[in-house]
């Protein structure tokens, strides 16, 4: 070892400079990552009930990646703009498309189906990769909420 070469310090480069989160999960992390998700995206500027809506819509999506996609997924979140957008991946046997096409609500009576379901209704935009590889799901929250304009008084 004593012509050994020190190697040469790396300069790690992110790949993208706005990823807040890039983590692989099971059961035993959802607790702790839903945290990590809500600190990031209060961090970014989501607040009151559209951080609550965001972090409800990103918990259903873990939990059904465990539940239904193979026990463990992966999520990653990050800022594009002026919205917070997470993605969540799992190794499952994909999603029916009868399923994909349902955008009703489910009965109330139902005992499953809400998490889809939910995180659609609870984001501004969701995508969805499914077949027998896996699922994506790509949810997004926008940062800046347009105000109505101000209608001037008739007088």
């Amino acid at each position: 070892m004593a012509d050994a070469e020190v190697p040469a310090p790396r300069t790690v480069v992110p790949i993208e400079p706005s990823l807040l989160i890039a983590a692989a999960f099971d059961q035993a992390q959802v607790t702790e990552l839903r945290h990590s998700v809500t600190s990031c995206a209060t961090a970014t500027g989501l607040a009151g009930q559209r951080l609550d809506d965001f972090v409800l819509a990103v918990n259903e999506l873990i939990t059904n990646a465990v539940r239904h996609g193979g026990g463990r997924g992966r999520l990653r979140l990050w800022r594009r703009g002026d919205a917070l957008v997470c993605e969540v991946a799992d190794h499952g046997h994909g999603i029916s498309e009868g399923r994909l096409r349902d955008r009703d609500r489910p009965a109330p009576d139902t005992a499953g189906g809400w998490g889809l379901w939910l995180a659609r209704e609870l984001s501004d935009s969701m995508e969805v990769e499914t077949g027998d590889a896996g699922t994506v799901v790509r949810i997004t929250a926008a940062l800046t909420v347009r105000q109505p304009t101000a209608r001037p008084l008739d007088g």
